[in-house]
């Protein structure tokens, strides 16, 4: 069984936690994660390149010239691609659909991925409690730095700590989510993962049947 090593915010260990294989201790699967993270940016893709066909742009339906005498092939309209100020044909539209679905085994089963592996590189941050006694920003961002944290944390706070959350939304190089809705994006974009021995108690409730 893993464990974690939990501390307090001024980063004094202070127990191992033993904690679920099924959520922390589960075999790496690099292909997997990377389907599930290119389904989620993919998703978050809004396509803006917009080119207007020969129905959008402007300009009236009579013909350019006459249909037979000039030499020049015929036209029907102006605004037909071929014409200087036409449409566009087979250009890219903000019509276009980047979205797709997994289904929910393996969009779980890559977030325990990700927990595995942010813990067995040790990058994963166990705390006692992040409920602060002063909901502000500079309390929370020193309770970081007692930590050792020097890149990019992604902080998981359980419902219960919602105040913190909002202090400290305003640190440098650190991401906040609900530990609910912790996501392989979030968990692959940030070096740390810190989160509370409540958000581990949610976690192993959630996943381990």
């Amino acid at each position: 069984m893993a464990t974690i090593a939990i501390h307090d915010l001024k980063g004094k260990k202070l127990e191992d936690l033993k904690v679920s294989d099924a959520v922390f201790g589960v075999e790496a699967n690099d292909e997997l994660l990377h389907q599930v993270f290119m389904v989620i940016v993919g998703n978050q893709r809004n396509p803006i390149a917009h080119t207007k066909g020969k129905g959008e742009v402007a300009g009236s339906g009579k013909k350019p010239f006459k249909q037979k005498g000039t030499g020049n092939a015929r036209q029907g309209q102006k605004r037909n691609a071929l014409m200087k100020g036409g449409g566009v044909s087979f250009g890219p539209t903000k019509d276009r659909n980047f979205k797709r679905d997994l289904n929910k085994k393996m969009k779980q089963k890559a977030v325990r991925i990700a927990l595995s592996e942010k813990l067995r590189a040790g990058m994963l941050i166990a705390v006692d409690s992040l409920l602060i006694k002063e909901a502000k920003t500079k309390v929370f961002a020193e309770a970081l730095s007692k930590l050792k944290i020097t890149g990019k944390a992604l902080i998981a706070f359980s419902d219960q700590e919602k105040g913190t959350l909002l202090a400290s939304r305003n640190i440098k190089k650190a991401t906040n989510t609900f530990v609910k809705d912790l996501n392989v994006m979030d968990l692959l974009n940030n070096k740390y993962l810190v989160m509370s021995k409540q958000s581990i108690a949610y976690l192993e409730e959630k996943f381990v049947k």
